[in-house]
């Protein structure tokens, strides 16, 4: 569904804000994956799911193309958070799993969550950055009594360890074409996938397509490397990954369009996949010109494309162009010392969001399409046309 209707642009819409801000922290990820055992029930008849033992989630469609290897669009369903490790009178003690720079954690506020949804404010009085593995952190409670309102009461008795803090932001909203919420980077891709797939069940033309939903990938990619590793997808998958990756503006702008990646700072992805979907983009932005999409091989930051790639899978990237990558606001300002650090909502483009939808849809229905012309063809074509200029060129010099 290249081109959505007003309702399915709004369905989609308000699907995002709700995904994007679900708590959720590497090996934490519950209340996420209840979300997606929600959207699946209402769904059981024509998928089907299957988990293995680190949590991570495989959805296959009942009805497909059994001859077309699968092409599984993939998405990790943590973001950086804390995970709480003690609490001692109004102080609590949180361990960082994720990646954000020292200076944007001492005296920021955060919010502790309890597994009904309950709510506890603290701000982070000291920061311990040398903890192994991760940073931990000490935060007073933000409560107080109701006899004396000055003093700081006791925890609430839901606080426990192993709830999830993470920073506290005001209520995510859409304004002036973007989104501003707690956590895009990944919880906007799993919204993606998530409306793709949806609509791709009723598409009768689209491949064999599934999805795969990883755990933990902000403390390593474990949850991709404990599938990977073990063959629990199949070795013929394509696997097209999802992320949100930092935007340069002058590089890889917001709101130009879904990126796809050629490759991270770890290595470069399958180039004959990568290819193949640079062709089909290619040829609906020709006949469609509201279809907007970009090609980049990103500066910096790792992808769970790398991590398949080295377990010998056939694997690629889309990823949103992200605003506040990891909640940190200026980050170039902040390390020059020229600002102060400060935490902020991620954002993406909303219409760079139904172009990374549409692109699934593209993939989705065109894989496994034999291209009008390889690259390889491509080369050879050039190649026929234009040796005879060599040839003239060595003959008269």
């Amino acid at each position: 569904m290249i081109t959505p209707t007003p309702e399915i642009r709004a369905a989609r819409e308000a699907l995002l804000l709700e995904v994007t801000q679900i708590p959720t922290a590497a090996g934490l990820e519950s209340k996420v994956m209840a979300f997606i055992d929600q959207w699946l029930s209402e769904r059981a008849a024509e998928v089907t799911t299957k988990r293995d033992d680190a949590g991570n989630y495989l959805i296959t469609q009942r009805r497909h193309d059994d001859k077309a290897p699968l092409l599984l669009i993939t998405a990790h369903l943590d973001h950086p958070a804390f995970v709480v490790t003690s609490i001692e009178g109004t102080s609590v003690h949180a361990s960082f799993r994720g990646g954000v720079n020292d200076p944007y954690f001492v005296g920021t506020a955060i919010e502790v969550i309890g597994p009904g949804n309950e709510r506890a404010h603290a701000v982070i009085a000291s920061l311990n950055a040398d903890a192994m593995p991760f940073k931990e952190v000490t935060a007073a409670l933000a409560v107080t009594s109701s006899q004396s309102p000055d003093v700081a009461a006791t925890a609430p008795a839901w606080l426990q360890p192993g709830c999830i803090a993470r920073w506290k932001f005001p209520r995510a909203e859409i304004r002036d074409g973007l989104i501003h919420t707690d956590a895009c980077d990944d919880l906007a891709a799993v919204a993606a996938a998530l409306c793709a797939f949806g609509e791709m069940l009723h598409v009768d033309h689209c491949g064999h397509v599934g999805l795969l939903f990883t755990v933990a990938e902000e403390v390593g990619f474990m949850g991709a490397i404990h599938a990977a590793r073990n063959a629990w997808i199949p070795k013929d998958a394509r696997l097209l990954c999802l992320e949100n990756s930092r935007s340069f503006p002058n590089d890889s702008p917001i709101g130009a369009g879904a990126i796809l990646r050629v490759g991270d700072r770890i290595s470069v992805f399958t180039p004959a996949l990568t290819n193949h979907l640079a062709h089909l983009f290619s040829a609906e932005s020709k006949q469609n010109p509201a279809f907007k999409w970009q090609r980049k091989l990103m500066p910096g930051g790792g992808c769970e494309a790398s991590a398949f790639a080295c377990y010998g899978y056939q694997s690629t990237c889309i990823c949103l162009p992200l605003g506040n990558y990891h909640n940190m606001a200026d980050i170039d300002g902040v390390a020059a010392g020229t600002h102060p650090a400060h935490i902020g909502q991620e954002f993406v483009s909303v219409d760079d969001f139904h172009s990374m939808v549409a692109m699934l849809h593209l993939a989705a229905c065109g894989i496994d399409t034999p291209l009008a012309e390889t690259t390889e063809q491509l080369m050879e074509r050039l190649y026929t046309e234009r040796s005879f200029v060599l040839t003239k060129c060595r003959r008269d010099p």
